[in-house]
């Protein structure tokens, strides 16, 4: 693994947990898959305004992709963009499969309550963000689709999507290079397709560090991306928050 330069911090998410924060332009989010397995899906907004957020079909459309990786960038819904992908050895991210909620939760694993089992309980990817969406004076009508990361899920002729166990391995990680000061709400709840019976969801572990010189020059070989930056970069020259 390559070691990030300058960490600012760190902290540990279980499995079947969630989190939010702020991270600042200028500044990576490493998150690493602890035990192979693991799930993080991720929600992206504009701390300064939050009716800005993380976009699937522009970013997907831009890129002529159907997953995300290193060299891809995340896009918001007002032509700008939110971070880079700058590492990724898990090497597929899932676009489109959303979050499981209570329901599928119960269906595929049964019930388990806070009230019996703590911190052991059953939580879905649902209920996960809109915890942390309540934090930031978000709710339901804030959930729009999400990445998936560590997850990869294929598609056939049909069009019928297949999630493929063992993409992400002990160890592996994801970086994102911000450009944006950017709300992340994030959950680490099961993939809603992964097969697996019971509920196993993976920790993952985040740490956030200054962004390396150059490290967003690979997500610029797209134009979309180049344009998006600049975009990107007018919005801080309009006088919003510069602190990074």
């Amino acid at each position: 693994m390559n070691q990030p330069n300058t960490l600012i911090w760190k902290q540990t998410i279980p499995g079947g947990c969630h989190w939010s924060g702020i991270i600042r332009r200028g500044t990576t989010l490493r998150m690493t898959d602890v035990d192979g397995g693991a799930n993080a899906a991720v929600l992206l907004f504009n701390q300064e305004e939050k009716l800005e957020r993380y976009n699937m079909a522009d970013t997907l459309k831009s890129q002529h992709t159907f997953r995300l990786t290193k060299g891809h960038a995340c896009h918001s819904d007002m032509g700008r963009i939110f971070c880079c992908i700058t590492a990724d050895t898990a090497g597929w991210n899932d676009t489109v499969c959303g979050l499981s909620d209570a329901d599928l939760t119960q269906q595929k694993y049964g019930t388990a309550r806070y009230q019996e089992h703590r911190n052991q309980m059953f939580r879905s990817g649902l209920d996960g963000m809109l915890i942390e969406l309540g934090k930031w004076g978000l709710d339901m009508r804030d959930i729009t689709s999400n990445i998936n990361f560590f997850s990869k899920v294929t598609t056939d002729a049909s069009g019928e999507l297949t999630f493929q166990a063992g993409n992400s391995k002990a160890g592996d990680y994801v970086d994102l290079s911000f450009v944006m000061n950017t709300l992340v709400v994030l959950s680490t709840a099961p993939h809603p397709l992964d097969p697996k019976t019971s509920y196993q969801p993976g920790a993952v572990n985040l740490e956030v560090f200054d962004t390396p010189p150059e490290a967003i020059t690979e997500c610029l070989h797209i134009s979309e991306n180049t344009r998006a930056l600049k975009n990107t970069q007018h919005f801080y020259c309009g006088g919003k928050n510069e602190s990074a």
